[in-house]
C-alpha cells in the first residue's frame, strides 16, 4: 500500500493549499478558476483546429473545425461574462464533487482498508457529497460564497488524505536493505 500513500499525502498537501488560498482570497479564486476554463476553451479550440487540418478525410475535418469554434466561443463567453461563467463553473463543481463523493464512499468499503481509513474516507465522501447536492440546489448562492466553501472543503480532504496517506505510509512495512 506505500505506492497509494504519497500520492494521498501530495494530494492532501495541493488540497490543503488551494483552500487556504480559496478562503483568503475568494474573489480571486473566482476570477481565477474563469480565466482558467477561457485559456483550456482556446487551447482546446487550437487543438480541434490543428487535429483538424491534419485529418485526410472532409467529415473529421467539419467536425472539428466546429468544436474549434465552439471551444473559442465559449473562451470568449467566459471573458466577456465571468458571472454567467462563475455560475456555470459552480455546477460544474457540483457534478465533481457529487462523483468523487460516490468514488470515496465507494472505496470506503473496499476491503483491505482499516476501519480509520474507511471512516475518513467515507466522511470525505459524504462531505463532498453534501457539498455537491448544495451547490446543484442553490447556485445563486453567489461565486464568492462558493469559493469560500470550496476552499473549507478543499482544507478538510486535504487534511483526510494527508492522515490516510500518513497511515498506509506508516502501516507498510519498511524494505531496508533491498
Amino acid at each position: 500500500m506505500k505506492s497509494l500513500a504519497s500520492p494521498l499525502i501530495w494530494r492532501g498537501f495541493l488540497a490543503i493549499l488551494v483552500g487556504v488560498i480559496a478562503v483568503a482570497w475568494p474573489g480571486i479564486t473566482v476570477g481565477a478558476f474563469v480565466i482558467l476554463f477561457a485559456v483550456y476553451a482556446f487551447l482546446a479550440a487550437g487543438m480541434e483546429a490543428a487535429r483538424a487540418f491534419r485529418s485526410e478525410t472532409a467529415g473529421p475535418v467539419a467536425g472539428r473545425l466546429v468544436l474549434a469554434v465552439l471551444d473559442a466561443a465559449a473562451g470568449v463567453v467566459a471573458l466577456a461574462w465571468p458571472g454567467i461563467t462563475a455560475l456555470a463553473l459552480a455546477l460544474l463543481v457540483a457534478v465533481w464533487a457529487v462523483i468523487i463523493g460516490f468514488f470515496d464512499l465507494f472505496f470506503a468499503f473496499s476491503a483491505g482498508e482499516s476501519a480509520g481509513e474507511r471512516a475518513l474516507l467515507g466522511l470525505t465522501g459524504l462531505i463532498s457529497i453534501a457539498l455537491g447536492l448544495v451547490f446543484a440546489i442553490r447556485p445563486d448562492v453567489g461565486a464568492v460564497t462558493i469559493a469560500e466553501v470550496f476552499g473549507l472543503f478543499s482544507i478538510v480532504a486535504g487534511i483526510s488524505s494527508l492522515v490516510t496517506g500518513a497511515n498506509l505510509h506508516s502501516a507498510t512495512p519498511s524494505r531496508v536493505g533491498l
